[in-house]
């Protein structure tokens, strides 16, 4: 089956090893800084208060820093950009707190500043991370029926240890560098299960097609169809990602300061989807067919569209 045009393309399946230990070393990683530290929540999901203000002039962090301290508003944290302030109290504000905080704001800073406050107490803050929780249980199982019925279930089980992969690496970073996780942050991490599944899927739809075809007498031979297959959709692959990349890179040069995080999960998670779709997802099912060599059966399902 191997041919002289098959030895001279790169073999994705002899060099998924290095990457299987890198994944393995981010996890572990990963798991030991969730267990230390665990993850800097935002208010969406601890009780706290937001500020964003927009201003009308430039406004130094140290000066901002200088006001917070003078009137003591509690403990908080600030991020600047040329024409908005982004301030998080630890401890929600009350109503006389709130009005008091923009009075004083206005006369000292920037009387022409507009602000949008949000308020989230701990109630509201546990259910919110309950809810997070069981829409990533929900989206997992659903890929998981989806991919089975479909496929089979090494295919399954296999896309689904590659998309858990990805949400987990998007995970351990944020918790080693300590960035924010809030509502925005959970939708980047769902859409990077859509779009890791997106590039699982059609890679399997074509090792499934090619099993179809292929005449496979020893577990090389399936190694090799493995090869082949990514290689038959790797342009493919490679436009769409680079595509939502850059698309995900320019809100995050040019987006404001709300979005910055939510579009750094979603370049972490690309960049780690597309990888893990070619290095992780179809050498794990070929190690789980162990080795045997898959039978016509298999194969016949109806293909995807």
């Amino acid at each position: 089956m191997r041919s002289e045009y098959d030895e001279k393309k790169f073999n994705f399946v002899k060099a998924s090893k290095p990457f299987f230990i890198f994944s393995i070393a981010i996890t572990l990683l990963g798991i030991l800084f969730l267990s230390v530290f665990g993850l800097n929540y935002g208010i969406d999901f601890r009780s706290g208060t937001s500020v964003d203000i927009s201003i009308s002039k430039p406004i130094d962090k140290e000066t901002t820093e200088k006001f917070l301290s003078e009137h003591s508003f509690g403990d908080h944290s600030l991020t600047t950009s040329s024409n908005r302030l982004s301030i998080r109290f630890k401890d929600p504000l009350n109503e006389q707190q709130e009005k008091q905080f923009k009075t004083d704001f206005s006369k000292q800073l920037d009387d022409k500043a507009s602000y949008e406050v949000n308020i989230v107490d701990a109630d509201i803050a546990k259910e919110q991370q309950r809810n997070a929780l069981i829409g990533m249980a929900v989206a997992s199982l659903g890929i998981i029926l989806y991919i089975t019925i479909r496929f089979e279930w090494r295919f399954a089980v296999a896309a689904v240890i590659a998309l858990l992969h990805d949400a987990f690496i998007v995970i351990s970073l944020f918790s080693i560098f300590r960035w924010q996780v809030n509502l925005p942050f959970i939708v980047a991490v769902l859409t990077i299960i859509g779009y890791s599944t997106n590039d699982t899927v059609v890679i399997f739809d074509r090792i499934r097609e090619n099993l179809r075809f292929a005449k496979l007498k020893t577990p090389a031979d399936v190694a090799l169809l493995v090869n082949r297959s990514i290689w038959q959709t790797l342009t493919r692959s490679i436009n769409t990602v680079i595509t939502v990349l850059l698309a995900a890179a320019a809100l995050f040069i040019f987006g404001s300061e709300s979005i910055r995080l939510f579009s750094l999960a979603m370049i972490i998670g690309l960049l780690s989807g597309a990888y893990s779709s070619i290095f992780i997802a179809s050498p794990l099912w070929l190690l789980l067919r162990g080795k045997s060599v898959p039978n016509k059966k298999t194969a016949k399902a109806p293909s995807a569209s």
